[in-house]
């Protein structure tokens, strides 16, 4: 008989949806979005809602793999979960012996967003000594923006864009990325909010939008301070809030935005003067502007700096006195669970180096004293979402370098693995979830039993634990044991009538202990647009990394709603909708170079050169070419992805990656 069990989405989403998973003698048969989920509220993105196709996907690595050709051939021979497990131990120990512990690197990201699993290896690592990871690949340089400004103040809440009469999507295509972000700003809409979004191309959230508009690639600063100067020129700021709550609006106004009037602006961002002093206006105007801003603006060498800008228009207009008014980066929930009982950073005898996960091509390459000799990846998929995909599988061909992947498929980076070992998927594990789209909460269990071998995270890594000969109770516990210690933990954020929902499984709603929009957790008690502990005291205009690269066109990796960067790609039918890897390009800059719709070309920089199917669009501005997902390598024409165009370089805060920040010459394939 079928039963139908709570779950949760275990991707990196705002949203962390409550799913209602059909089990059917032992198999997953159908997912559905939980009506009863105060965000989901029944509906799931094109991805999820086939989840069962991945889950029992005839793709799913069922047994531990050992290599048997060249790596990168994906040749393997099944091995035993014993063998495999003396094998890795066996090798770390004479390279601990010969090198260090600190010449074994983990590398994982959000393959799963759990709090136990995501964070499983993190105290084995420590105890164990290897170097650290910083694991900074997606929007660190938001987080630095948003505490040069706002230091430690809570996000507001973002259900409150229903109460806006004005809101604007920055930089975040919630179509295909926060789809019921974009659900709330259709309700607000219909309620009479005026929905702007801004993007540097033509998205779906730009078609759903009353007006869209096409920003120049990292110029999002510029605009903003066009947008301040208009609103101090013409006296439209709220005087008695920034005297209340804001420190150092007077310095801005006197020192830099003068630079920026929207004539200049335009020159920079491509939106015309007269769009600049119109969206000022009614940004000032309005009752409750609302912005929610997305992660794809901080990935330039400028992205820490933008956000602080952009950050200091409801400062500047009283918007936050107001139900509906602010800016939504994301919530920050860390206080609500005790996570250092799992991370364990005590496990360290000292703290040993740290390598940004965004130069990983550099640390398998360059590094020394000691070199990797070994790289152990989790939940990730570097060898098609890292930076510089071309030196990251240079390094990972090297002969002397022992590679590790705990993964559910054969992904690229599996391929050049000397030990697979497979994982279970977030059907067959327990784990507790927190959103950063909203406050919510969920604990679930696993709804079936794991596909063939596989082991979650947890499990791998007590596993790894014991053959390493460790007697640390720590790692004799279950997930099940280690989520009720965070449970357990007294917290300010859910009363006991809460945690107790969340052991039976419910979405509840986390309380933030700071009252929403009442305070500004800084060092001043204010809102400091004028901040002398950063190197930049102001916010301005910073350049871009790639202004200055030498090629013509600005590249920009966007988001699909039909992969989550480089997951999703072994369903069929969802790699089926994106057809092939599609490059957008503008027809004027098509016509330039005599290229043709639907015929390869060839993306080229100073990192790599890439394949791509053209596609003449209207969408794209001139100078820009954008391209949406992260493919597999074994389904597309040539031999590399787009992140073989991308680079290493870091922002300006956050030490984040710049993967926007891209410059590239396109050219036709005889």
């Amino acid at each position: 008989m079928p039963v139908i069990t709570r779950s949760v989405c275990p991707y990196d989403c705002p949203d962390a949806c409550g799913l209602l998973v059909t089990v059917n003698r032992g198999r997953a048969v159908a997912v559905c979005g939980d009506p009863d989920h105060p965000i989901t509220k029944g509906f799931l993105c094109p991805k999820m809602a086939q989840y069962e196709r991945t889950v029992h996907s005839p793709r799913r690595l069922t047994t531990p793999l050992r290599r048997t050709g060249a790596k990168g051939s994906g040749q393997f021979e099944s091995i035993s979960w014993d063998v495999a497990l003396e094998l890795i131990t066996d090798r770390w120990r004479h390279i601990i012996a010969s090198h260090g512990a600190e010449a074994i690197l983990p590398y994982s990201y959000a393959g799963t967003m759990g709090l136990i699993q995501r964070n499983a290896g993190h105290p084995f690592f420590h105890k164990l000594g290897a170097s650290r990871l910083e694991r900074t690949i997606c929007s660190p340089a938001k987080d630095a923006g948003w505490k040069a400004l706002m230091g430690d103040s809570p996000a507001m809440d973002p259900a409150e864009i229903s109460d806006s009469d004005l809101i604007i999507l920055w930089g975040i295509n919630a179509a295909a990325t926060s789809i019921h972000a974009m659900a709330d700003a259709q309700k607000a809409r219909k309620k009479g909010a005026r929905l702007y979004c801004i993007d540097t191309y033509r998205t779906p959230t730009c078609d759903a939008a009353d007006e869209a508009l096409l920003i120049r690639p990292g110029s999002d600063g510029a605009l903003a301070l066009a947008l301040m100067h208009v609103m101090a020129q013409e006296g439209l700021t709220d005087a008695g809030f920034i005297a209340d709550n804001v420190r150092g609006y007077e310095k801005l106004a006197a020192d830099i935005l003068p630079d920026y009037s929207p004539e200049r602006a335009a020159t920079l961002c491509g939106i015309p003067a007269d769009t600049i002093r119109r969206l000022a206006r009614e940004y000032a105007a309005a009752r409750a502007p609302f912005i929610r801003l997305g992660s794809g603006l901080t990935r330039y060498g400028n992205g820490a700096m933008t956000v602080r800008t952009i950050s200091c228009l409801p400062a500047v207009t009283g918007a936050w006195n107001r139900p509906g008014g602010g800016i939504f980066l994301g919530t920050a929930t860390g206080g609500a669970f005790p996570l250092s009982l799992v991370t364990r950073e005590d496990f360290m005898a000292r703290e040993t180096r740290p390598i940004s996960m965004n130069q990983l091509g550099a640390a398998l390459t360059e590094l020394s004293d000691p070199p990797i000799q070994s790289l152990f990846v989790y939940h990730s998929n570097p060898a098609a979402i890292a930076p510089d995909q071309n030196t990251v599988i240079r390094g990972l061909e090297r002969e002397d370098l022992f590679t590790v992947v705990h993964e559910r498929f054969l992904t690229d980076t599996a391929r050049y693995a000397d030990i697979v070992v497979p994982a279970t998927s977030s059907l067959e594990h327990s784990d507790l979830y927190r959103c950063y789209g909203s406050y919510h909460a969920q604990r679930c269990h696993a709804v079936i039993p794991p596909v063939g071998e596989a082991k979650s995270n947890w499990q791998l890594f007590a596993l790894l634990a014991k053959h390493m000969g460790w007697d640390e109770p720590f790692f004799q516990q279950t997930a099940d044991e280690l989520i009720e210690q965070l449970l357990t933990d007294d917290s300010p954020w859910r009363s006991p009538e809460v945690t107790e929902r969340l052991r039976q499984g419910e979405p509840v709603l986390l309380t933030p202990p700071t009252p929403l929009k009442q305070a500004w957790l800084t060092p001043t008690g204010k809102i400091e647009i004028h901040n002398e502990r950063e190197s930049e005291p102001l916010p301005r205009l910073l350049p871009t990394h790639a202004a200055n690269d030498g090629y013509p066109l600005r590249l920009q990796p966007a988001a699909t709603p039909f992969a989550l960067n480089s997951s999703f790609y072994e369903q069929d039918g969802l790699r089926d909708r994106q057809k092939c890897m599609i490059l957008l390009m503008n027809r004027s800059d098509a016509e330039l170079r005599g290229l043709i719709d639907g015929t390869t070309v060839s993306v080229e920089n100073d990192r790599g050169k890439v394949r791509f199917t053209l596609e003449i669009s209207e969408r794209t501005a001139p100078g820009t070419v954008v391209t949406e997902g992260v493919w597999w390598r074994e389904f597309i024409a040539g031999d590399r992805g787009v992140n073989a165009l991308t680079s290493q370089r870091l922002t300006d805060g956050g030490r984040g990656s710049t993967l926007y920040d891209v410059t590239v010459e396109v050219r036709s394939v005889s």
